[in-house]
This record gives C-alpha cells, structure tokens and sequence, in this order.
C-alpha cells in the first residue's frame, strides 16, 4: 500500500492557479510526486470559536477513527488464516481499491449532508466509527470463542501420545469390558523399546496405533497385577494412560468437535460481509475526517472567505525529503516564523502532538494498516 500527503493553499488569483504551482513545482520538473486534486465541498464555516474547539476534537476522533479502522483490517486478516493473501482484495471502500478511493474522492452529501454544521458531521462520524468499534469487539469475541475452542479440541486429538486424546484411536474390541479377573490397559512406548516381553502377568499386548516417536499399546492383564505391571512400566520407562474406555464420553467429544466446526464455518461467510462493509464505512469515515480537517485549518490559517485548494500528494518514495525541500520553498511565504518544525525536533516546551508542522496544512494517509505484508 502507500502513504499520502493531504494538503492546501490559499488561491493565488483562482484556486486553478494554486493547483497549476504545486504541479510545475512537483511533476513536471522533478517526479517528485503524483498529485491529484482533492475535492471538499463547500462546508458550513460557523464561528471562530468553535472552528478552535472542533480543531482539536477532530484530531482526537482522526486518531480514533483510524485505530477502528486498522482493527477491522487486522481482524480481517486473522479470519482469513490461510488466505492472508486475499485480505487486500477484501479492504475496499465504495467497492474500489483504497489509492482509487482516495485519489478521486468525492463528498458523500447523503451520510454526510453538508447543510448541517461541522459539528453535526464530526458528531455522525464519531457516533458510527463508536458502533463499529463496539459491534467489532462483540463479534470477534464470540468468533475468538468459538475458534478457541475448537482449537482446544483440535489440541488434544493431536500431538504425543502420552497427552493426545486417543478418542480417535482405540476401538471397543482393544479393549476387555465388564470382566471382573482381567483388564485392559493402555500403555506408550518409545519406537526403541517396541518389546513387552520383560512385562510380567501379560495375557496379551497389541500395537494400536504408532506416530515417530512412540506407540500405543494395549495390554490385557489380570486385576490383581496392576500395581506390580505400573511397577514395570516405570522401570522400563514406559508410560501406562489413565484411561477409560467410555462410548458415550468418546462420542460426546466428537459430536462437540463436528459442532464447533459446523458453528465455525456457518459463522466465518457472514463475518467476512460484516468485516468487509464496516472496514469499507471505517474507511470512508476516516478520510471525510481528514476533508473535515482540511478544511477548518485552512480556514484558522489563511482566514475568510474561503479560499483555499487542498491537494494529495502521493510521493515518490525515493525523493520524499526533496519534496519537503520543494513545498517549504514553494509556501514558507505563508508563514515565515514556522519555516519547518519537524516532530522529529526535540524542542523543550514545545507539544506538537507527534503532528509535524508545516507552513501549509498538511495531514498524512497512511495507507499502510496491517502489521505484515501480504
């Protein structure tokens, strides 16, 4: 995926020719970027007063709303489990790609009217990206459960003999029931000591069941040599299962596992839609928010009326600090006391909220939301 740069400039005498600057100064000459213009509708301005308080509410529901957004992904990608590599073609927004999306962004007036205030329009967006992060929880909490538990069971019909559940392994005939002299025990063994020949009181022992390590043997003995054959057993460091042969017991643990699979399965389709649509509303949330941010500070920074054109800028990752270098010079007219303050400057006193400032708006997509690379 990649990483974008959202930022404006006062019209020069047209918006037009704003644009015309940025693209003489970054493409035509140098590569340095693609640009794309970003459209923000003609939004309700309301007072200074609370264009300052909505500047910095908007921070916080921009931090919010993106961490949704990276857990619908990340969560996508764990459902998913072996099909890791198709998560990228299930992160869409409005059906298309996400660099598509955000290159040619358009306002959505239906979820968000522009005839209601800047406020209302934050307060829609934070009020959805809240059910989605609430719905998120609940229902990954009951897929988490369900696949916990079916893992569990997975667990224990695999793995070493000495701990695996055998359910799957013995059969009735292995083993002498009801008898009130004899019984049937079962009893591991390493592969190197395949021989019960030093066993005393042994009326018979069969292999049931092998893997690369040990196997599995059934040993029918009389009652009263249990303790003296457990004796032996240790001895030769062989190891006799506490086992019981139950049909119903057996039964039960298979019908469970065939249940929790079924529930698995029945489950994962429409937890993949859910996933798909809300990342889908997540995302599209976020980026109005960037719009929603563009456009306050522009108005706090270059004043009314509004006059300003925001750009997206997707740089050439090669030449991202001559880029810095071309805007700085293109915009520090704008304000000469900032120059630039970088994050990445420790400067006592100074909170920048890991917000790096420049003397143009600028605000950073990273489209990059998953913790590995498919």
């Amino acid at each position: 995926m990649t990483e974008f740069w959202l930022i404006s400039a006062p019209g020069e005498k047209t918006c037009q020719q704003t644009w015309d600057k940025l693209m003489v100064a970054t493409t035509r000459a140098n590569n340095l970027s693609d640009n794309n213009k970003f459209n923000i509708p003609d939004l309700k301005v309301g007072t200074l007063d609370v264009l300052v308080g909505l500047s910095d509410e908007l921070a916080k529901l921009d931090t919010f709303v993106e961490s949704v957004v990276k857990k619908v992904a990340q969560y996508m990608a764990d459902v998913l489990e072996d099909s890791r590599d198709k998560v990228q073609e299930n992160l869409l927004a409005n059906g298309v790609d996400l660099v598509t999306y955000i290159t040619r962004f358009q306002w959505d007036m239906a979820k968000y009217p522009i005839k209601q205030s800047l406020k209302n329009i934050s307060e829609i967006i934070s009020k959805q990206a809240a059910q989605i992060d609430n719905d998120l929880k609940a229902r990954a909490s009951a897929y988490n459960n369900l696949k916990g538990n079916l893992q569990n069971l997975e667990r224990k019909n695999a793995g070493s003999l000495l701990t695996r559940s055998l359910a799957d392994i013995v059969k009735k005939e292995d083993f002498v029931l009801d008898s009130e002299y004899l019984i049937t025990m079962l009893v591991v063994v390493p592969n190197r000591s395949f021989s019960l020949t030093l066993m005393c009181h042994l009326l018979s022992s069969r292999l049931l069941f092998e893997d690369h390590d040990s196997g599995l043997f059934s040993v029918t003995l009389f009652r009263k040599a249990i303790d003296d054959f457990k004796h032996k057993a240790r001895e030769n460091k062989f190891t006799v299962r506490d086992f019981q042969y139950n049909e119903e017991e057996m039964k039960a643990d298979k019908e469970e596992m065939t249940r929790l699979s079924t529930d698995k399965k029945k489950q994962f389709g429409p937890l993949v839609r859910w996933l798909k649509v809300n990342f889908s509303e997540a995302f599209i949330a976020w980026i109005h928010i960037k719009a929603l941010r563009v456009f306050v500070e522009s108005v706090l920074r270059y004043g009314l009326p509004v006059n300003f054109q925001a750009m997206l800028l997707q740089p050439n990752k090669k030449n991202m600090k001559k880029l810095r270098e071309v805007l700085s010079e293109l915009y520090k007219h704008l304000d000469s006391s900032a120059a630039i303050i970088d994050a990445t400057m420790d400067i006592p006193g100074l909170n920048l909220s890991q917000q790096e400032y420049y003397p143009y708006v600028y605000y950073k997509i990273d489209c990059n939301l998953l913790d590995f690379k498919v």
